[in-house]
């Protein structure tokens, strides 16, 4: 099969390669889906460069762990039924070698879900890192109807998924974005409340939730901690999944005083049961048309090292690798 591999971490141009590799044959209790779209997260990249001194897990990587395709062969144990289903992918590169930046992929069949006929390749390629992450965050707590759900970073891969899930379930959605000159590009559908942080951002989220807010799903602890606790309820959460100082400080006491849970959500590690309903909870927001995606850019499989370097330098929106069939 075509794939793109490397066997030594580094910079994208220097260590990716496209070439052929052997088919991988499901195992029990898994299934081979035929890639059609390959999705680059920036968890990608970073395994990829030795991200905060990252080693090499396996001597060769087949990159990525999103995607859209069909199963065509399934192992032991399996529904045969399920050989010519469309599915999207995540996880194929979690604690695994061989990812989805390839003519074909086995993964367990859990981590195979369900497409609906209505929902796009696209879509099912750039739901699984930024959607089980901002599922995660969302609603790792309890249901969110009836409450104010703050996301920072509403722009990016997950702040939007979380800003579309929690507005799905019922919640009051105020998005920040970095500059005032971004709120032109933030969806009303998803985000009841826009606002820039570079204007009195404190002031207008205590003017749209006067009580404080009851979520807060956060992609920079290191910078947002101190505007944080100024709007947040009594006992809310704080769901951090990334921040920009690797040791961040937080206001201790006002935290407490606030009864505030602080909950730190890498999602290579949510539970399986929790993975599991987040795909659950996706595919049925997907159906209904209640998630969307901003394709940035396309790549094919030969020039998977630019699509690296596009999302490496940032600029918002998915990035996808097209498979040839």
């Amino acid at each position: 099969m075509l794939a793109a591999w490397y066997d030594a971490q580094g910079p994208a141009g220097d260590v990716l390669r496209v070439g052929e590799l052997p088919e991988p044959q499901p195992g029990p209790g898994e299934v081979r889906v035929q890639v059609a779209v390959s999705g680059v997260n920036p968890g990608d990249t970073k395994k990829r460069r030795g991200w905060l001194g990252s080693s090499m897990p396996f001597p060769l990587v087949i990159p990525h762990s999103d995607a859209a395709g069909v199963i065509d062969a399934v192992g032991d144990g399996v529904d045969e039924g399920r050989i010519g289903e469309r599915v999207w992918v995540y996880g194929a590169q979690s604690y695994r070698a061989f990812g989805t930046a390839a003519q074909f992929t086995a993964v367990p069949e859990y981590m195979a879900v369900p497409l609906p006929d209505h929902v796009s390749d696209d879509l099912g390629a750039s739901v699984g890192i930024p959607g089980i992450t901002a599922h995660r965050a969302v609603f790792v707590d309890g249901p969110v109807d009836g409450a104010v759900v703050l996301v920072h970073g509403v722009l990016g891969g997950v702040g939007s998924m979380a800003a579309q899930l929690a507005r799905w379930a019922g919640a009051t959605v105020i998005g920040t974005v970095r500059r005032s000159s971004d709120l032109p590009r933030v969806d009303p559908l998803s985000v009841s409340h826009a606002v820039a942080l570079d204007d009195d951002a404190i002031g207008a989220i205590r003017d749209l939730a006067p009580d404080g807010v009851n979520r807060i799903v956060e992609v920079s602890m290191s910078d947002n901690a101190d505007l944080d606790v100024e709007v947040v309820a009594n006992n809310a959460v704080i769901a951090a999944y990334a921040t920009r100082q690797d040791r961040t400080e937080i206001p201790f006491w006002p935290l407490l005083f606030a009864n505030v849970t602080l909950r730190l959500i890498g999602s290579d590690d949510v539970p399986v049961t929790a993975k599991r309903q987040a795909a659950r909870d996706l595919t049925a927001a997907a159906a209904v048309g209640a998630l969307r995606v901003d394709i940035a850019q396309r790549f094919p499989l030969e020039q998977i090292a630019d699509s690296h370097e596009r999302v490496d330098s940032g600029g918002g929106g998915r990035v996808l690798v097209t498979i040839p069939q």
